[in-house]
């Protein structure tokens, strides 16, 4: 289970770029995460895109509305407790800059795109009508072997 939030100025990406993206960063996390690509596992990722008037936004201390063409987004990443030591963190938000790369066809990523990477501990993840632990999804058939044997060691009910 995953939730990807972007946050961007208003009309800055469009509806395609919005449906390539939900691919892309869906696949950024979905590899690392379950250790294979794995399109059952799409089921339990979440895309949302927030769009804001530039007047919501700032930077630097000043309105985008203030600063025309600068370039901001921020991504957000949520993922249930799990196996995610730094090396596999890295993968995702390079993974995650990288899709925002191609897909908004852009030569090199912009230094006002942030991303962040946050894990829920375990017991603080609700779905399925009552709290949910990855323990409860290894037996899904999305997680290689290695995978379930990392998580195992990682959590602890």
């Amino acid at each position: 289970m995953t939730m990807i939030n972007v946050n961007y100025p208003a009309g800055s990406i469009t509806l395609e770029q919005r449906r390539l993206l939900a691919e892309g960063l869906t696949d950024a996390v979905l590899v690392p995460e379950v250790g294979q690509y794995c399109p059952p596992a799409r089921e339990g990722f979440q895309v949302h895109f927030t769009e804001r008037p530039t007047d919501y936004m700032a930077i630097g201390g000043q309105l985008l509305s203030d600063q025309p063409g600068r370039d901001v987004i921020t991504v957000n990443v949520l993922v249930m407790d799990g196996d995610w030591p730094n090396d596999v963190r890295k993968e995702v938000l390079e993974n995650i800059i990288g899709s925002l790369t191609k897909v908004l066809g852009v030569p090199e990523p912009s230094l006002t795109w942030w991303v962040s990477f946050q894990v829920i501990e375990e017991g603080s993840w609700g779905s399925r009508g009552g709290a949910l632990s990855i323990l409860d999804l290894l037996n899904s058939g999305v997680f290689t072997e290695e995978k379930i044997k990392a998580i195992q060691q990682n959590i602890t009910r």
